[in-house]
């Protein structure tokens, strides 16, 4: 009665196999560039979803680096085979043009060259920032080992890699945008509208989160100003 696809590659593949069936996604960090819908104000005929992308996410991370911390080169990691994440690294381009910052990237085809990637960085980058790349955060804690030995904060995409050692990241937790993919899939079951019908949603509630231990083990000192802009995690 209904397919749900969470991913860029499930949700393609849904989409491939039928016209008919109604597909639900989410955790598709580029809907639109993934072709699977024409805009994020319109759904396919079949298929809307929510993404995991945030619009204001990777704007305030550079900001952030850019205004609260000492560093003037970002590192990025990511796999430039997962075409969600070329997405992403294209707009992290964007929003440090905005700033002094300057941007180094490695990058990687399997979790296994991630912490010879993340090394490759050291002496070259002042922060990490790893956007939702699946291979990458699936090795999160390579990239973490070496940022704890080096003293290099770790920035990411998402929340779910802060419990990994990750030091701050402004995100949402997937538990959200599962949830308001599983409202759409409830209106679509009972007959209340169709795919058509449902516009593609964005997270609706984005945070700054802090690890205070990865903080520690990376060397950056907390700013009492953190207290009103983040939440903390031990």
């Amino acid at each position: 009665d209904l397919i749900f696809a969470n991913s860029t590659p499930s949700a393609q593949s849904a989409l491939n196999a039928t016209k008919d069936i109604p597909i639900v996604f989410t955790s598709v960090t580029d809907p639109v560039g993934a072709s699977l819908v024409p805009s994020m104000d319109q759904a396919g005929d079949n298929i809307t979803g929510t993404t995991d992308s945030h619009p204001d996410a990777i704007r305030k991370t550079i900001q952030f680096i850019d205004e609260q911390t000492e560093a003037k080169t970002v590192g990025l990691i990511y796999n430039a085979g997962e075409q969600n994440s070329l997405a992403q690294i294209e707009k992290v381009k964007e929003a440090a043009k905005q700033t002094d910052l300057k941007l180094v990237e490695a990058s990687v085809s399997t979790t296994a060259e991630v912490k010879q990637a993340a090394e490759s960085l050291v002496g070259k980058a002042d922060v990490f920032y790893i956007v939702t790349d699946n291979t990458v955060v699936s090795a999160i804690e390579s990239v973490v080992s070496v940022a704890n030995e080096k003293k290099i904060p770790v920035f990411t995409g998402e929340l779910d890699s802060l419990k990994r050692g990750c030091f701050a990241a402004y995100g949402f937790d997937y538990y959200d945008i599962g949830y308001q993919a599983g409202e759409m899939a409830v209106a679509i079951l009972k007959g209340e509208a169709k795919p058509a019908e449902i516009k593609p949603e964005y997270p609706k509630k984005l945070k700054l989160v802090i690890n205070k231990q990865a903080a520690e083990k990376q060397g950056i000192k907390l700013k009492p100003e953190w207290d009103q802009m983040a939440e903390y995690i031990e």
